[in-house]
């Protein structure tokens, strides 16, 4: 007799449309360096990091987030 796998272990298919929301949501950041180096110096230093939210979900997480500016 076959064991059937628990439920809610299973893997379901999920639409782009699903995932962008959930995503936009909760918020993403993106964080990325970038350095272009010749002969062991760095000449080009780039960093990046980008929030992708939705305009409530980028609010609501300024508002928890402590000021820190002088």
């Amino acid at each position: 007799m076959p064991m059937a796998e628990p439920r809610g272990l299973t893997p379901q298919p999920q639409a782009l449309v699903d995932v962008l929301d959930r995503l936009l949501d909760t918020g993403v950041v993106l964080d990325g360096q970038l350095v272009i180096s010749v002969a062991g110096v760095d000449l080009v230093h780039l960093g990046l990091r980008a929030l992708l939210a939705s305009v409530e979900t980028a609010a609501r997480l300024a508002q928890s987030r402590p000021d820190t500016r002088p």
